[in-house]
């Protein structure tokens, strides 16, 4: 499993422990290369910040770049996780909306003190390629997993209606979604395994998660490249929430 894909919940003592390992890592290596800079930070130094040998370090991340994708990628899962505990008779741009509200308003999602380490992680990844690219990964994965998310809605809570489609799920043109097929499945790991069935996203789908994320994304590093507060009409919530506005109107699947 790729370092700057999303962990799945951990399910056993061993698991959980591992992720608390990676997050401390990465809260360590956030710190060092905000206050020191990426290129003066070394993986040994990230290794002992966080009270681990480097060859341990080097047992949960290949460069020290990687090492704070954990911290992007938990924003990341939150907001497709809200998305997906969104109530199931709410339309898809609602549920986004509620999945933005929840994941970026402070002191709901992340708390407020913490929006300026927030802030201070995307204008690193936007001053420096080699994290651009950590979190260019993050985001591209999130995107896939949101699409599958909207899929499972469509299908389930017959959201189709939202995207002026048919969601009938016994048919075998649902223009929607459709679960993934046992024998077309790829096997995969039981700790990365999704909740079963898992949904595939029709590229009407596929194509609003990515605006959906670009969204998100881009009030996020348009807050992070000002110095303005966390809250209030410019913060990164109340940005997102106006780009969602893109996919209101849209004629999906017509």
């Amino acid at each position: 499993m790729s370092s700057t894909t999303p962990t799945p919940p951990p399910s056993s003592l061993t698991e959980r422990r591992k992720t608390e390992t990676r997050m401390e890592i990465a809260r360590a290596a956030a710190g060092l290369f905000v206050r020191h800079g990426l290129r003066a930070t070394r993986a040994e130094d990230i290794a002992q910040a966080a009270g681990i040998a480097p060859r341990t370090f080097y047992r949960y991340f290949a460069t020290k770049e990687e090492a704070v994708a954990p911290l992007y990628a938990a924003g990341a899962q939150r907001w497709v996780e809200a998305v997906r505990a969104a109530p199931a008779e709410a339309g898809v741009l609602h549920a986004l909306e509620q999945g933005v509200r929840h994941t970026l308003t402070p002191d709901v999602g992340v708390s407020a003190s913490s929006w300026e380490w927030v802030r201070a992680l995307l204008c690193l990844a936007e001053s420096t390629p080699s994290l651009r690219r950590v979190w260019a990964e993050v985001c591209q994965t999130s995107e896939r997993l949101l699409g599958e998310v909207l899929a499972q809605r469509v299908t389930r809570a017959g959201a189709a209606e939202d995207l002026g489609m048919s969601a009938v799920a016994d048919s075998d043109d649902n223009v929607a979604a459709s679960p993934v097929p046992a024998s077309a499945a790829p096997p995969v790991p039981a700790s990365a395994a999704p909740p079963s069935p898992a949904f595939v996203a029709t590229p009407e789908l596929r194509f609003a998660a990515a605006v959906a994320s670009a969204a998100v994304r881009a009030a996020l590093e348009a807050w992070a490249a000002g110095d303005g507060p966390a809250e209030g009409p410019d913060g990164p919530a109340e940005l997102a929430l106006r780009n969602l506005t893109a996919l209101r109107d849209f004629p999906w699947g017509r």
